[in-house]
């Protein structure tokens, strides 16, 4: 049933037509000091054994820097299911400006809008290529959640479609977050070449929080990438995280089917 609800839901995401603008915070977040440490071999060692020399030469303020960006941001979906993003700078680093059209500033991610993920992993013509179980329960403020998992049941060749867990309301379907797996994760031979140089295996986070609602779409209003690398032990070295928040929704046209709203 809650398969189901979440199909029909694909179907309307698909088939809507959508103009809206909302401010779009960014935080990235970057730790150098494994980049710095290449060649000591007694930092990266006693990390990897847990050595106090190493996590502290690791932690030092000096190896971190933060980038914050705010961006006027417009998505526009039309009839023809393309979708045209746009934006404008209006902060880099807390300094004002008005760049339009304006390219992301990120250095580790590069992404798009999380909006239409859903019906990569829940529209009735890729079903048949997941397998899907009850993952666990949960509540997202207060409210009753089931974790649906997908994964592939069928690996194609050159297949791109993002899968993982999706948080989803028990009583009506409804779908309030996702944590995407890495293994499709875009640029990933770079992240591969950051590990065989660490020698450490790498482990890429994302998660979209879908609690903005308008005519039954769930707009994305966070999402959060983390790029990290682990030892044999399980420890994990942070090498990046970036927070993007959506607030300030003004919607021009939410359109499903033949409802319409501006």
């Amino acid at each position: 049933m809650i398969l189901d609800k979440l199909t029909a839901y694909a179907v309307r995401l698909e088939g809507s037509v959508l103009d809206f603008v909302c401010r779009e915070e960014i935080l990235e977040k970057i730790n150098y000091a494994l980049d710095q440490a290449r060649g000591r071999p007694d930092i990266i060692n006693g990390w990897k054994a847990g050595g106090a020399y190493g996590l502290s030469w690791m932690s030092r303020p000096s190896a971190v820097i933060k980038n914050t960006y705010v961006y006027d941001y417009q998505c526009v979906r039309g009839r023809s299911g393309l979708i045209r993003e746009s934006r404008t700078l209006l902060q880099d680093n807390k300094k004002q400006v008005n760049l339009p059209d304006a390219q992301l500033k990120t250095e580790v991610f590069i992404f798009g809008t999380p909006l239409m993920g859903p019906a990569g992993i829940f529209a009735a013509r890729f079903r048949p290529y997941y397998d899907y179980q009850i993952a666990g329960r949960g509540k997202i403020d207060g409210r009753p959640v089931l974790i649906i998992e997908a994964v592939p049941a069928v690996e194609r060749p050159g297949a791109t479609n993002l899968y993982g867990k999706a948080w989803v309301g028990v009583e009506d379907g409804e779908l309030l977050k996702i944590e995407w797996s890495e293994s499709r994760v875009g640029r990933r031979e770079i992240f591969e070449q950051r590990a065989e140089q660490y020698k450490l295996k790498p482990r890429i986070t994302l998660r979209s929080d879908f609690s903005a609602e308008r005519n039954g779409i769930r707009f994305p209003s966070r999402l959060w990438i983390e790029e990290a690398y682990v030892n044999e032990r399980g420890r994990a070295f942070v090498r990046s995280e970036t927070t993007v928040t959506y607030k300030d929704f003004k919607f021009f046209t939410v359109e499903v089917g033949d409802i319409e709203i501006r």
